[in-house]
């Protein structure tokens, strides 16, 4: 399964209101369990088993809740059974459909 989410305080002690140092540390998380994932401007992409990819989403979650008191959490899900290397192979279809531009 794919999933996307953005994990981020509500709030930060930042004075321009960045909350980089809290989305680093949840990415941190994503890096070191080893799944495949790609991080954007807006979400990062995990490639992983059911309960393995919501484990690491949870401690993710867990890390960015140590800095504030109230988190925000967004989840967006695809799962196909017995299809693995989604994270690459859907974009590759995609630019294939489209004469190989990216």
């Amino acid at each position: 399964m794919l999933v996307a989410f953005s994990v981020a305080p509500s709030s930060t002690d930042s004075d321009d209101g960045s909350v980089t140092k809290a989305v680093a540390a949840a990415v941190k998380v994503v890096k070191d369990s080893g799944l495949p994932y790609e991080l954007n401007s807006m979400f990062t992409i995990l490639e992983g088993e059911w309960d393995e990819v919501f484990e690491v989403i949870k401690r993710a979650t867990d890390v960015v809740a140590e800095t504030a008191p109230r988190t925000s959490l967004v989840i967006k899900a695809d799962i196909r059974p017995g299809h693995t290397n989604q994270l690459t192979e859907k974009v590759k279809r995609v630019e294939q459909e489209l004469g190989g531009l990216s």
